[in-house]
């Protein structure tokens, strides 16, 4: 009661709390796995103004919808609420199914979101378990044990479910959530400020802060990225990246990974593409960190002939890049001011 309480004084008031239907609590959901909540909204007033419903996102190009999702990262988050919007418009008239199992089977749709659009939109008793919640209770609890692991997490999610409020799920889980964002952060809680401050064992046995325990993070593989910036009075070279792996079907400057080349080994890489290029100046290292790699970005800048490109290139205007083209925020970097 003092969790809800505490809810609805403090809960911040985001566009997809004020309407609550299921689709755009699965857009949101979906948007805020890898992205904070300020970093997200901008793109998810733009994707719902655009897609409003799981009709139109089912029937929107794949290029557009890359680009409505260009900058928030793992592309494939969109590509599978797009086949899920398509089997929502088959098999459910449109309309995203009140159950839990319906909701779990479909593309991209794990059990934390099935159990938050089962639980806000529908009021189905369903928990939404994320790391914000299993980190609340592994200090509520004073437990140690590695949140990493799937029986951990089906044990917290059990725990949830048992103090869960018959008449208010949907709240309930809205209000771990929040809790976790705004009071009981990673490495510093705030203690003072947590309304279930009396009844964490953590807290009481001073361990809050270390609390939950998870094993140390692999160290990322690095890669240099070699780009080739290339213009005509057609435009910037583009190539589209290939449709399985990292960045799928994204367009990007022509680019070469694993590979760190000079002048003469672009002109050799290139060479397929019929380009003469005059190399104006080398580009500034940057690097883009991934969640398992991280690119070292070097390269060239040049301008060329415009020539007729084969399948998987082609010549971009400004307004194309910012308009068309998905690129990457990878290559943000070298292409500022064009829309990334």
């Amino acid at each position: 009661e003092g969790l809800l309480t505490w809810f609805w004084q403090h809960r911040r008031l985001l566009p997809f709390r004020q309407e609550p239907s299921a689709y755009h609590i699965w857009v949101s959901e979906i948007m805020l796995q890898q992205t904070r909540v300020a970093a997200a909204l901008p793109y998810y007033e733009r994707f719902v103004a655009e897609l409003p419903d799981p009709a139109a996102l089912a029937a929107c190009p794949p290029d557009r919808l890359r680009k409505l999702w260009q900058g928030l990262g793992y592309y494939n988050r969109a590509a599978n609420m797009q086949k899920a919007a398509r089997l929502v418009c088959e098999q459910y008239g449109g309309s995203l199914p009140a159950d839990w199992q319906a909701l779990r089977a479909l593309p991209g749709i794990g059990e934390y979101t099935a159990g938050a659009i089962a639980s806000i939109a529908f009021g189905i008793r369903a928990p939404a378990v994320d790391g914000n919640v299993l980190r609340v209770f592994a200090r509520l609890y004073n437990d140690d044990a590695d949140i990493t692991k799937p029986a951990v997490r089906r044990r917290f999610t059990g725990l949830v479910l048992d103090e869960m409020p018959p008449d208010a799920p949907g709240p309930f889980n809205e209000a771990l959530m929040e809790l976790g964002a705004l009071v009981c952060l990673p490495g510093a809680p705030a203690c003072a400020s947590c309304p279930v401050a009396a009844l964490c064992r953590g807290r009481a046995a001073g361990r809050a802060a270390r609390l939950p325990c998870k094993p140390p993070r692999k160290e990322k593989q690095r890669l240099p990225v070699t780009v080739a910036l290339v213009e005509s009075e057609a435009g910037l070279l583009l190539q589209r990246r290939p449709a399985k792996g990292l960045l799928a079907n994204l367009w990007q400057p022509a680019a070469f990974e694993g590979r760190s080349l000079d002048c003469a080994g672009l002109d050799a890489a290139l060479a397929p593409l019929g380009l003469q290029v005059e190399w104006l100046r080398a580009l500034p290292p940057a690097r883009h960190v991934f969640t398992h790699r991280i690119w070292e970005l070097s390269g060239w800048q040049g301008k060329a002939p415009a020539v007729p490109l084969p399948a998987g290139y082609a010549w971009a205007q400004p307004d194309e890049l910012a308009e068309r083209y998905p690129v990457p925020s990878a290559f943000a970097a070298y292409l500022p001011g064009r829309g990334l």
